[in-house]
């Protein structure tokens, strides 16, 4: 059972409740296929049981190797780009206090996460190692290959200042590998010098990969209880699986209301939420959707909002721009924290009618008159309800965008597992960099230059 909750009162004007469950066959059957892996991609499956077979042991692993990471380092930085740090980023952010970071290393009760690999800004690295030059740092590689060019960038620049500060010998106790099993230039590097290592495993897509070590060692170094975040998503992959009527079915719903919507013109979905905290579980979502629906000229595209700040620029567009448009909107129920609106004598901003009021409530009423609005407009909205944000929930909803991403992807016909259309702008980039073994490409794409 899970506790999440998926209202679609507000689609019912533009996909009838007939409509949804004519589909409910053609759903079921998608979700099947993603156990026995009847359709393509089924060398990719590995995340669907992921929840349910992360074992005793290998939880232990990764908190002990997260709690030496803690003991030797005030700094930790995740290197990895797109799936490799995306899904922990969106966790961390969710779960920690937003300026903890800014506390004195001697407050601070875990590491600072920084996050690395993600792009080729000289500035940024050259800011990074600056500001790391006089911290006890440490590092988490993340990379199926050890090639791929904007980590393995970063990480030779983060690794020779280690190795330059600390030594050697203090350097290998501070850099965890995560990556393949047996083959790759990471893996090599990792064997040679003898870091602590984990695997990515073999049936596991990088976006899909949250709940393998590529998430859970940095959220677990962050300070955040991995164990209730398994058990979150543990309890949506049962309230999921092939045993489960279409009805009550989270992520197979919610993927055919979104398919229903693209077939009548509704081209983007634009993922909104009231929770600055929840910024980056949108890029991770955005990544998770685009690059498993977007392919064969096919799919919609996944953006993103952080309202009500967002409503001060793109609201105006929302309401009342092209009619091309879906909402699906992160709603948090109950606050983590309180805080009350004080009297003013003067009222000079006439808000005492709020006085004694929480936050939360006037967040909630901006939440619901935006529903309403939009929905006016034209603007189907689904709405996706979470009672608090904890790891438990947020487990829950790692695993209901995964499975509800499967399933869409099948029912619109395309491989959820493949992205053949990354590699175009690396071998473009490769040529131009005058990379051997692309000497025939450089020469051609400089021709057209």
């Amino acid at each position: 059972m899970s506790n999440i909750q998926l209202n679609i009162n507000y689609v019912c004007d533009f996909v009838s409740q007939e409509e949804i469950l004519s589909q409910a066959e053609k759903a079921t059957a998608c979700n099947k296929a993603l156990y026995d892996g009847s359709l393509p991609g089924n060398d990719f499956l590995g995340w669907v049981s992921l929840p349910s077979s992360i074992s005793e042991d290998h939880l232990r692993d990764i908190e002990n190797t997260a709690k030496e990471l803690r003991t030797l380092c005030d700094v930790v930085v995740v290197v990895g780009i797109g799936g490799s740090y995306l899904g922990a980023r969106a966790v961390i952010d969710a779960l920690s206090n937003s300026f903890d970071w800014l506390q004195d290393a001697d407050k601070r009760k875990n590491p600072v996460i920084l996050y690395a690999g993600n792009n080729i800004s000289e500035d940024y690295l050259h800011e990074m190692l600056h500001y790391l030059k006089d911290k006890r740092f440490g590092l988490i590689n993340i990379s199926k290959s050890g090639t791929t060019t904007e980590p393995a960038l970063a990480f030779r620049l983060l690794k020779d200042l280690l190795e330059e500060k600390a030594g050697k010998e203090e350097a290998r106790k501070r850099i965890v590998a995560i990556t393949d099993a047996s083959r790759g230039a990471l893996r090599t590097l990792a064997n040679t010098e003898g870091y602590k290592t984990f695997i990515i495993p073999d049936d596991v897509g990088g976006r899909y990969s949250v709940l393998t070590p590529v998430g859970l060692l940095p959220i677990a170094v962050a300070g955040i209880n991995i164990r209730k975040l398994v058990e979150g998503a543990l309890e949506m992959e049962n309230a999921s699986g092939t045993d489960t009527d279409f009805e009550y079915n989270l992520p197979a719903i919610y993927a055919v209301i979104r398919n229903l919507l693209y077939k009548k013109g509704k081209k983007i979905e634009i993922l909104a939420n009231y929770h600055p905290k929840l910024h980056f579980l949108a890029e991770w979502w955005k990544q998770l959707y685009g690059e498993s629906e977007g392919k064969d000229n096919l799919g919609i595209f996944p953006a993103a909002v952080d309202f009500t700040a967002d409503l001060h620029s793109m609201g105006q567009w929302i309401q009342e721009g092209e009619r091309t448009i879906f909402e699906t909107v992160i709603s948090i129920q109950e606050p983590n924290e309180r805080v009350h609106i004080p009297h003013d004598k003067n009222d000079l901003d006439g808000l005492n009618f709020l006085q004694g009021k929480g936050v939360d409530e006037v967040n909630k009423m901006a939440e619901l008159g935006t529903l309403i609005a939009h929905v006016d407009g034209g603007v189907p909205n689904i709405l996706i309800n979470l009672p608090k944000l904890n790891e438990k929930y947020i487990g829950q909803l790692i695993y209901f965008f995964e499975k509800a991403c499967g399933i869409a992807c099948y029912l619109l016909g395309v491989n959820p597992f493949n992205q053949p259309g990354v590699e175009a702008y690396k071998k473009n980039m490769f040529a131009l960099l005058d990379k051997p073994g692309y000497e025939a490409e450089s020469a051609e794409i400089k021709a057209r230059l």
